[in-house]
């Protein structure tokens, strides 16, 4: 395997690339790669994690969207056959044609953070892989996994835990990576829930109602349900609404768990 040649990073891609050998290890450890895995890696950069998925996985898709890194990943793995250098943006790959059955897929990645939010909405968009292991920013973690009645709880909240379990992982310092970022990092596990949950249709019917309910926060459940100009449902269903997640008409959307919102979604799409 040759050796990475020396690559500046590009502040355009939010390239930080890790450099703790430490660090890398357990990464890969909490993947849990079994024999016969296929591993889609997103943003390999220089082979921090690569090099040691590669001795792992049974078939192992990279995908890099600098041109010069996805190069150099082609000539080191050029005598591993398991190995698939794709050049591209994730966000404009279609994970079926790309790997062929997600479902079956782990996906890992050290992944830009000025992009985390829309990655990983991708990777929930069915189908979905079976394990999604992601390093992004501290905050947008403690977003994901925030409980309700907190500050940080919101859509974002609600749109991973409706569909899948979400773990902390490990906490990444700064000095973890080349350049140093100006934040913390942190691992987390992100599970979809088999079966999923909601049906297609049913899972639209969710983005639409938490993006409304969260646009406008601040307002009580019973006002925005009836008001804003994505909903404007009548009385009775905002009733049956509110009956459904266990909510107050005086409520605020972030005092409702994501199983609250997800029976909103099922009633709403029925009706």
């Amino acid at each position: 395997m040759s050796t990475p040649r020396f690559h500046r990073p590009r502040r355009s891609l939010g390239q930080n690339f890790l450099v703790d050998g430490n660090l890398r290890r357990r990464i890969v450890e909490e993947a849990a790669i079994n024999p016969g895995d296929t591993v889609l890696e997103i943003g390999p950069g220089r082979g921090a994690l690569t090099d040691l998925l590669v001795e792992l996985a049974a078939r192992l898709v990279l995908v890099e969207l600098d041109r010069d890194l996805a190069a150099d990943l082609r000539r080191r793995y050029r005598d591993r056959p398991s190995v698939e250098v794709v050049e591209g943006d994730i966000l404009e790959l279609n994970l079926r044609e790309l790997v062929g059955h997600p479902e079956s897929v782990r996906a890992v990645g050290n992944i830009p953070y000025n992009i985390t939010t829309p990655i990983v909405f991708h990777l929930l968009t069915p189908p979905r892989p079976a394990d999604i292991l992601l390093m992004v920013q501290k905050e947008v973690a403690d977003r994901i996994l925030a409980e309700p009645g907190t500050g940080a709880f919101g859509a974002l909240t609600v749109g991973v835990q409706a569909v899948a379990e979400v773990e902390r992982v490990l906490v990444v310092p700064p000095s973890a990576f080349r350049p140093r970022p100006r934040v913390d990092s942190t691992v987390i596990r992100i599970s979809p829930r088999r079966p999923a949950p909601l049906s297609p249709s049913e899972e639209q019917v969710l983005r639409t109602l938490t993006r409304a309910l969260f646009q406008w926060r601040r307002k009580q459940l019973r006002k925005t349900l009836k008001s804003h100009p994505d909903l404007r449902l009548a009385p009775p269903q905002v009733a049956a609404l509110l009956d459904a997640a266990g909510a107050e008409p005086k409520d605020r959307p972030e005092t409702v768990a994501p199983a609250g919102f997800v029976a909103m979604a099922r009633l709403l799409a029925a009706t």
